[in-house]
């Protein structure tokens, strides 16, 4: 029986494919402010500034390619039942051959309801632009499918289950500064194998028992072979 291998990834894993990440930027997107384009608020008072914020972060996810660390994460499904819970908004996992991939965060290649049923169905956005004209089946404008600041999160209790059931915990590429989503490592069963995986892995705040590896998510390929076996 194959063990769980759940992995928690973050903005760093999908930095080393091109996207840029917000805290990369000093508290600027793009020379965007997070309360210009990534609250609900925003949304209200300038939506045409939103959308076409998004539309240029999709066109900057779709001209990526998934990296290596994608790619090994893809492979260890052969050989583990493997989660991928990622606070990325991008599809790199997907794209690089993941199965089971849950977005904390929402997925930007989709679009869902600008109104009150938002969660209740997406739609897949062909090419990067969704216009301000493009409209879901209840009449409201469509928005990008991403969790903005200052909402909820509705799949933080399915995750949460994941990482509970999970043999091995491998925590890659995030700060762990983003609630409620760094507070998942929290549910990993005490007996299982829990990893980190940062540049500055030493100077993240997690317990006790977590083994850390300083290193990029592609420079710590060879040290989790190592550590997993394959």
């Amino acid at each position: 029986m194959k063990n769980n291998l759940v992995i928690l990834s973050g903005a760093g894993i999908s930095a080393e494919s091109g996207i840029k990440t917000f805290r990369d930027a000093d508290g600027l997107w793009e020379n965007y402010s997070i309360e210009e384009v990534a609250t609900p608020q925003a949304w209200q008072n300038n939506p045409e500034l939103v959308q076409k914020f998004y539309n240029e972060r999709r066109l900057n996810v779709i001209s990526v390619k998934p990296n290596d660390a994608h790619h090994y994460f893809s492979r260890l499904q052969e050989y583990f039942n493997v989660q991928v819970i990622t606070q990325n908004i991008d599809d790199l996992h997907e794209r690089a051959g993941s199965k089971h991939v849950l977005h904390l965060h929402g997925n930007i290649r989709y679009a869902k309801s600008s109104g009150p049923n938002k969660e209740k169905k997406y739609y897949l956005i062909e090419g990067h632009e969704l216009k301000m004209t493009d409209q879901c089946e209840d009449g409201y404008p469509l928005r990008p499918h991403v969790v903005w600041f200052g909402e909820e999160v509705p799949l933080l209790a399915t995750a949460a289950e994941m990482v509970a059931q999970a043999d091995i915990l491998i925590v890659i590429g995030t700060s762990l500064q983003v609630y409620p989503a760094a507070g998942l490592i929290h549910y990993a069963p005490q007996n299982a194998l829990k990893i980190v995986v940062d540049p500055l892995a030493e100077k993240l705040s997690v317990p006790g028992d977590f083994k850390l590896l300083n290193y990029s998510a592609q420079g710590a390929i060879p040290f989790l072979k190592e550590i997993l076996g394959h």
